[in-house]
């Protein structure tokens, strides 16, 4: 509720009473999440303008084309572009009130999570292996703190994932969990979209140099 105030001819102000404009269920919740996803856009906008800056500056020590493996990349990718394929998949279940489907889909996402982070866990130990460390060079710094920024993020959605389908087995698809599993979905596609950014500019025409 809002009191507003109009003055009268004789200057005496009238105090009136004026309902607020309703608001969706989850309005807050949303519009809240979606200026966190603006925030985390900043944040990849100075990364990837980091790497722009450093990507070049090898210091006598190894560049892309003597680290990077591109079908391993690819595979990796293939990894979370089915995740987010799964993932919309869970989502139409969801809307079709089918608890135990939408719980499989979730679970075959974050199979498909874990197995992108492991490949890159993989990849970033033959790397520090070969002696390419943060340390190294510019380039080396600005690519591991990119690439692992966003496997971080990846790393907080499957416990994200994870909390969601223990509350969706407990409580089912409530219109709390509903929201919450459409935040997740945003926030799933959202490093989907970062990560192709990622294998074009770093991986791709990094060796392609």
């Amino acid at each position: 509720m809002t009191v507003a105030v109009h003055p009268t001819q004789s200057g005496e102000p009238v105090f009136y009473v004026a309902d607020e404009h309703p608001h969706p269920e989850g309005y807050s919740t949303s519009l809240g999440f979606w200026i966190y996803l603006m925030s985390d856009c900043l944040i990849f906008a100075i990364l990837f303008a980091t790497f722009g800056v450093l990507g070049g500056n090898y210091a006598a020590g190894p560049a892309p084309k003597d680290l990077f493996e591109l079908p391993l990349v690819a595979v990796n990718t293939s990894m979370l572009l089915l995740s987010s394929i799964t993932y919309g998949f869970a989502m139409l279940t969801m809307q079709q009130n089918k608890v135990a489907q939408t719980q499989v889909w979730l679970a075959i996402t974050g199979l498909f999570g874990l197995a992108f982070i492991g490949i890159e866990l993989s990849e970033f130990a033959h790397m520090i292996h070969e002696g390419a460390t943060p340390q190294r060079s510019a380039f080396l710094s600005a690519f591991f703190t990119l690439v692992g920024t966003h496997g971080l993020h990846v790393s907080c959605g499957l416990i994200w994932l994870v909390t969601l389908m223990v509350q969706v087995q407990k409580f089912g698809l409530i219109e709390a969990n509903r929201r919450r599993l459409m935040c997740l979905s945003m926030f799933w596609h959202f490093l989907d979209v970062v990560w192709i950014g990622v294998f074009t500019f770093v991986y791709l025409l990094g060796v392609l140099r």
